[in-house]
């Protein structure tokens, strides 16, 4: 790997203690006698990516080092990453029913979800339900908006204890499920705020494990990159975790149909600039994974 003595996006420090050796281009050691104390950077390999003529022009690593636009002392990454006029709070329900029980499940989901949405005494709204076609099977997905952030959130729970035709949905409910977790998102500033759309359309969401530490970072990049996924309106929301499982990103997509997604995700890399972008955020993950989703009828996206 070759050394820097620069910071920049995707490079990994390493603080020499002692005496170290390092390779020389030749593959002979490289005695630093003299840097006990200094900070080396290394670049990671390419990992398979063609290269880029902006890449390969002399001053592109050099430009890579001014990407980064908040500083992340300044205040909380959520604050940083969101749009502050504005205090919506989202959550994600990932419920595993039992595979003789998926039909009997979304039957209940359709008969008392949009009820719940559609009332005003209740501060929030459903987004959108879906059903898990790839990836995890017999899966269902739910995203409620709550207006009002936590404040909305509480409001509506101490509500719904209340409601005892809830209370009956939730323990008929129950009988269908193996297993369930949510998560507690913000929505980033840079994407669309998910609005209701006609169908018939398929969903992709893209889930990010981001390394700790690196969510400024990643919302710095995609503050770009989201103008080259704009063409065919596929992007339909950002979002990253509050509670549950921390630094993770979803990305949520539409498109007409499995073909549709290809044709749309390969013309982006005709892009000027879509490389680099994945070149600097690939090294950003731990773990991804995606679910292609259907709407249920009781999803305002369809």
């Amino acid at each position: 790997m070759e050394p820097f003595c620069l910071i920049s996006p995707g490079l990994k420090p390493f603080r020499s203690q002692k005496k170290k050796n390092l390779l020389n281009e030749d593959n002979t050691l490289m005695d630093l006698k003299d840097h006990q104390n200094c900070l080396l950077f290394f670049r990671p390999p390419l990992r398979g990516l063609s290269t880029s003529n902006s890449r390969n022009s002399p001053d592109s690593w050099f430009k890579s080092l001014f990407v980064r636009k908040v500083d992340p002392r300044k205040d909380a990454h959520s604050n940083l990453l969101t749009k502050n006029e504005e205090s919506n709070l989202y959550k994600i329900q990932f419920h595993n029913v039992k595979p003789d029980c998926l039909d009997s499940y979304n039957k209940l989901c359709e008969e008392v979800l949009p009820i719940i949405h559609a009332d005003k005494y209740y501060p929030c709204e459903l987004v959108g339900t879906w059903n898990t076609w790839y990836g995890e099977q017999d899966q269902a997905v739910h995203l409620w908006r709550y207006r009002g952030g936590y404040p909305a959130l509480t409001e509506v729970m101490n509500k719904l204890k209340q409601n005892q035709e809830f209370s009956a949905y939730r323990k008929e409910r129950g009988k269908m499920l193996l297993s369930r977790r949510n998560q507690l998102l913000l929505e980033f500033s840079f994407w669309n705020e998910p609005v209701p759309r006609e169908g018939p359309n398929i969903y992709e969401l893209r889930s990010y494990q981001l390394r700790p530490g690196t969510m400024i970072e990643w919302g710095n990049y995609w503050a770009r990159a989201i103008r080259y996924r704009q063409h065919n309106s596929e992007a339909v929301g950002g979002f990253f975790s509050q509670i549950g499982n921390l630094y993770m990103v979803h990305h949520l997509w539409a498109y007409k149909d499995l073909q549709s997604r290809e044709d749309t995700r390969n013309a982006v890399w005709h892009e000027d600039g879509w490389e680099e972008v994945v070149y600097y955020t690939v090294p950003l993950i731990q773990h991804m994974d995606s679910r292609i989703m259907i709407p249920t009828k009781a999803s305002p996206l369809q």
